[in-house]
C-alpha cells in the first residue's frame, strides 16, 4: 500500500523538483549577467560572447587620435672647396667666399602620434616626438590637418600638451582612473605605427607599475601586449570604455618592432601635466625635503617584517614639509593616500602626481606602530638666484649650461642630495669640451685647482684665466671624484 501511495505522487514530486531546478538556474544566471558592481570584469560566457567586436570602442577613440608631425630647421656646415676663395674661380661658378665651409640649411622631422583631450583642441603626446621641433601640425583621422602650438614640454616624464589652432568642438576622449587597471584587463592601442596610418591594435594590461624602463624621471609604467611600434608615441592606450588609462610611449625590442612588450604612462600622470598646461604652462612639482630607499630583504629582516614593504627614510632636511610633517630617519612609508608604496619609482611617482597647495596623507610605520602623518604639498624654494649662464671660453667647462644649486633646482633637475650649495650642470652641448671630457647634466662642480667654487659667476671668471693643469673636483650620484685634464 505504501508504495502505492508512493507512485501516485512521485508525477508531482518530479514538477516540483523541475520547477526548483529551474528556480536555481535562474538565480545563476542572473548572477552571471548581471554582476555586482564590485566586479564588472567577466570571461566570455558563450560562443556569442567571444564572438563579440571592438569595433564600437575603435570608432569612439579614432577621431581623438592624430598623427604628429614635428618640424625643425638644422644649420650644417657644407664643406667648400678653397678653390672657390679665388676671384677667379667665384667670377665664373658664382660661388660666394666663405672660408672652407659654409651654412647649408635642412629641415629634420619626426613623426609620432597624439589624443585630443579636450574640446577646445588640447592634444596630448610624447615629449621625444616634439623634442626641438619648430613647427607641429596635427592631422585628425578624417584628413582633415591643422597647425598646432607647443603650450608645455615636460622631459622629466616625457609628455607634452599641444593645443590646436583652429577653433573647436574637436571629438576627444576622457581621462579613465588609471590606478583601477587590472593586469588581464583589455586595452586597446591606436596610433601611426610606422607612418602607415591609424592603427588599433588589442591586447591585455601584462603588468603593473613597471619601473625599469628607464625613459623617464617617474618610473612607473603600464605593461601591455597591445602591439606598439615606432609612430605610436604619444597615441592613446584605452579601455572598453573608451576612456583614457595612458599614453603609449615605448617598446622593448632588439629588432625596432613590436615583441609583445610595450609601456604607457599612467593616465594619472598625463592628467597632472595637462592640469599643470592649464595652470600656467609649467609643472610644479611637491617638493618633499627627504630621501628614501628601497627594502630590501635584508633590511626588511632587521626591521622584523614579514616581507620587503614600503620605502625607508634615509634623511630628512631640516625646515623642508617632510621636517614640518614630523617625518623622522627609519620611518617605513607604507602608503600615500591609501595606495601602497613598494619602491621609491612608486614613492616618487605617487607623491610628484599631488597638485601644490594640497596635504598628502602618509602612512608610516615607526617602532612596530602605524602612524599617519599630512605632508603639505608646496613647491621646492628657490633659496639663491639660479643666475644661469652657458660657457664657451676654452675649457674642460666649454660647451655647459651651469646654475646655482637651490631646492628648486635640485628638483628640476631630479637631484636627491640634501646639500643645496654651489654649482650645477644643467645641460651641456655635445660639441662642447665639457662633452669630451665626460660631463653630464646633474654633475655638482664642488672646486677648481682647490678653490671651492660657490657660484656660477666665479665658474666664469676662472673659466677666462686657464691654468697649465685643471684639477676638477666633480659630484655624481653622492660621490665625489677628482679628474686632472691638460
Amino acid at each position: 500500500m505504501r508504495l502505492t501511495n508512493s507512485n501516485r505522487f512521485r508525477p508531482l514530486c518530479r514538477i516540483l523538483l523541475a520547477a526548483l531546478t529551474g528556480i536555481l538556474a535562474t538565480a545563476s544566471f542572473a548572477q552571471t549577467v548581471d554582476p555586482s558592481p564590485a566586479d564588472l570584469r567577466l570571461v566570455p560566457q558563450s560562443e556569442a560572447q567571444i564572438k563579440l567586436s571592438f569595433a564600437p570602442v575603435a570608432k569612439q577613440v579614432a577621431p581623438a587620435v592624430v598623427n604628429v608631425y614635428a618640424s625643425r630647421k638644422v644649420v650644417q656646415r657644407q664643406r667648400v672647396s678653397p678653390f672657390f676663395e679665388d676671384p677667379f674661380f667665384r667670377r665664373f661658378f658664382g660661388q660666394p667666399g666663405a672660408g672652407n665651409s659654409r651654412p647649408r640649411e635642412r629641415v629634420e622631422s619626426s613623426l609620432g602620434s597624439g589624443v585630443i583631450i579636450s574640446a577646445e583642441g588640447t592634444v596630448i603626446t610624447n615629449h621625444h616626438v616634439i623634442k626641438g621641433a619648430d613647427a607641429v601640425r596635427v592631422a585628425l583621422s578624417d584628413r582633415r590637418e591643422f597647425d598646432a602650438d607647443i603650450v608645455l614640454m615636460d622631459e622629466r616624464t616625457d609628455l607634452a600638451v599641444l593645443k590646436i589652432r583652429e577653433e573647436g568642438p574637436f571629438e576627444h576622449v576622457s581621462f579613465a582612473d588609471s590606478d583601477s587597471l587590472e593586469v588581464g584587463d583589455i586595452v586597446l592601442a591606436v596610433g601611426n605605427p610606422f607612418g602607415v596610418g591609424q592603427t588599433v591594435t588589442q591586447g591585455i594590461v601584462s603588468a603593473l607599475a613597471r619601473t625599469q624602463v628607464g625613459v623617464t624621471d617617474f618610473q612607473f609604467f603600464i605593461q601591455t601586449d597591445a602591439a606598439i611600434n615606432p609612430g605610436n608615441s604619444g597615441g592613446a592606450l584605452v579601455d572598453m570604455s573608451g576612456n583614457l588609462v595612458g599614453i603609449n610611449t615605448a617598446i622593448f625590442s632588439r629588432s625596432g618592432g613590436s615583441n609583445g612588450i610595450g609601456f604607457a604612462i599612467p593616465a594619472h600622470m598625463a592628467r597632472f601635466v595637462a592640469q599643470a598646461a592649464d595652470q600656467g604652462g609649467k609643472v610644479r612639482r611637491p617638493w618633499l625635503g627627504a630621501t628614501v630607499q628601497m627594502v630590501n630583504a635584508e633590511i626588511a629582516e632587521a626591521l622584523s617584517l614579514d616581507r620587503p614593504q614600503g620605502v625607508l627614510v634615509t634623511a630628512v632636511f631640516d625646515g623642508s614639509p617632510a621636517h614640518e610633517a614630523g617625518l623622522e630617519v627609519s620611518d617605513l612609508v607604507v602608503e600615500i593616500e591609501g595606495k601602497e608604496v613598494v619602491d621609491p619609482n612608486s614613492f616618487g611617482y605617487r607623491f610628484a602626481t599631488k597638485m601644490i597647495g594640497e596635504t598628502s596623507r602618509f602612512l608610516i610605520v615607526r617602532d612596530g606602530q602605524e602612524v599617519s602623518l599630512s605632508v603639505p604639498l608646496v613647491p621646492a624654494p628657490e633659496t639663491v638666484p639660479r643666475d644661469t649662464r652657458e660657457l664657451r671660453e676654452y675649457s674642460p667647462f666649454e660647451g655647459v649650461t651651469v646654475m646655482n644649486l637651490s631646492p628648486a633646482v635640485a628638483e628640476e633637475l631630479g637631484l636627491d642630495g640634501g646639500v643645496f650649495e654651489g654649482v650645477v650642470i644643467a645641460a651641456v652641448d655635445r660639441r662642447g669640451a665639457a662633452n669630451q671630457v665626460g660631463m653630464r647634466p646633474g654633475d655638482i662642480i664642488r672646486a677648481v685647482n682647490e678653490r671651492k667654487v660657490e657660484s656660477t659667476r666665479m665658474l666664469e671668471v676662472i673659466t677666462k684665466t686657464p691654468p697649465r693643469v685643471w684639477v676638477l673636483e666633480i659630484e655624481r650620484n653622492g660621490k665625489v671624484s677628482k679628474l686632472e685634464v691638460r
